[in-house]
């Protein structure tokens, strides 16, 4: 009988990761960017009283502005969204890289190595510094300060 070849195992959360239903709605669930989207013509362009152009003019000029800005974000990224994906998500990776292979065992050895000294510095500091700090409290401990308004 011969051996059936196993598929490769993938992990459960890569595979979930590959096969996961994105938001076509809601494009920003954690409002990450919740102060770009409320920039609009009056954010930007306002006349005060007294200083106002021909109605037309302001009407075509914020329809100029919003449609501009709708099509000139959906143009650049169109153009530059896959290849900025491509690099944050290499730029997320190596980031992701040396916190995991790096940082952490750095950090975790610090604290290894810092154990002794930090037992030894517990110790001087009980030995030596606790019976003074403790004398000078039963010292001080007597003293009364009593406040009085004197008219």
């Amino acid at each position: 009988m011969a051996q059936q070849e196993q598929p490769p195992v993938i992990s459960k959360s890569f595979q979930e990761m590959l096969t996961k239903e994105i938001d076509l709605v809601d494009r920003d669930p954690k409002k990450i960017n919740e102060e770009v989207v409320q920039v609009d013509f009056e954010d930007v362009i306002a006349e005060p009283d007294g200083t106002h152009s021909f109605d037309g003019v302001w009407r075509t000029s914020n329809t100029v502005f919003t449609v501009t800005k709708y099509w000139c974000y959906r143009l650049l990224s169109a153009v530059l969204g896959a290849p900025l994906a491509l690099l944050w998500g290499f730029l997320f990776a190596c980031l992701s890289f040396c916190h995991i292979w790096a940082v952490v065992p750095c950090i975790k050895s610090y604290l290894i190595e810092v154990q002794c000294v930090s037992r030894f510095y517990a110790l001087c500091v009980a030995t030596f510094c606790d019976p003074i700090f403790d004398a000078l409290g039963k010292v001080f401990s007597g003293i009364r300060v009593a406040l009085r308004k004197e008219a």
